[in-house]
């Protein structure tokens, strides 16, 4: 009983937050407006936490976690202004902690709402390219869907919380999934705000280098440890 009302205040939190999300976005709210504005602009983003001062790491925190929970958002650009506003290491552990947040909050959601209403919201392509997750327990299969560069990963962190796995296990192999193209994005963006090009062009070419054979063959990688065929593009 105590579990399932857990599960039942849980779940009024995040519709409630869902929903406020949603209102935002439909009536262009001030609120959504300001968070738009932050995403977008560079600039106005790093004057914005250099004036929040203290409160800078647990906003940017924040901003990565919705990147998560609002798919659409690309993480990319938050991962390398992560690097530029507080530094290499710095960055990698604010932009770990906010696309844990992000991916635990998508995964809980998956669970409680179910499959009937997360196919709603999942694309169809993705859903018939990437919807086996839902019966999969596997850790090295969410290890290498988070690893491997051009899986849709904000959506699978839904579609996991459809699976068997648990809660726990997805929490840390999609955590140390996600870290080494974290480390790289923050690397960039570190070398960017120092000024140092030749590192930044270095570091680009061999991320290059190594994203690029793992994303051709990113649908083979998860066929070998699925075990059984993917569909084709």
């Amino acid at each position: 009983m105590k579990t399932r009302a857990g599960w039942i205040f849980g779940g009024a939190i995040i519709v409630t937050l869902v929903a406020a999300c949603g209102w935002f976005s439909v009536t262009n709210a001030p609120v959504y407006q300001l968070l738009v504005r932050l995403y977008v602009d560079k600039q106005f983003l790093k004057q914005t936490l250099h004036e929040w001062d203290m409160l800078a790491p647990a906003i940017f925190v924040g901003l990565q976690a919705l990147q998560v929970i609002i798919s659409p958002i690309p993480g990319d650009v938050t991962g390398i202004l992560g690097g530029y506003l507080f530094g290499q290491w710095a960055g990698l552990m604010y932009s770990t902690i906010g696309l844990t947040l992000g991916s635990v909050v998508s995964f809980a959601v998956g669970r409680w709402l179910g499959a009937r209403y997360v196919q709603k919201f999942v694309s169809a392509g993705t859903w018939h390219k990437m919807g086996f997750i839902v019966e999969a327990e596997g850790a090295i299969l969410c290890f290498i869907v988070f690893l491997v560069p051009g899986l849709p990963k904000d959506v699978t962190c839904y579609l996991f919380g459809l699976s068997p796995m648990p809660f726990w296990v997805f929490a840390v192999i999609s955590t140390i999934g996600r870290i080494p193209g974290t480390w790289l994005l923050s690397a960039q963006g570190a070398r960017t705000a120092s000024g140092d090009y030749l590192q930044l062009f270095l570091l680009t070419a061999v991320c290059v280098g190594v994203a690029l054979p793992l994303y051709y063959y990113r649908h083979r990688l998860v066929k070998w440890v699925r075990g059984r065929p993917l569909p084709t593009d």
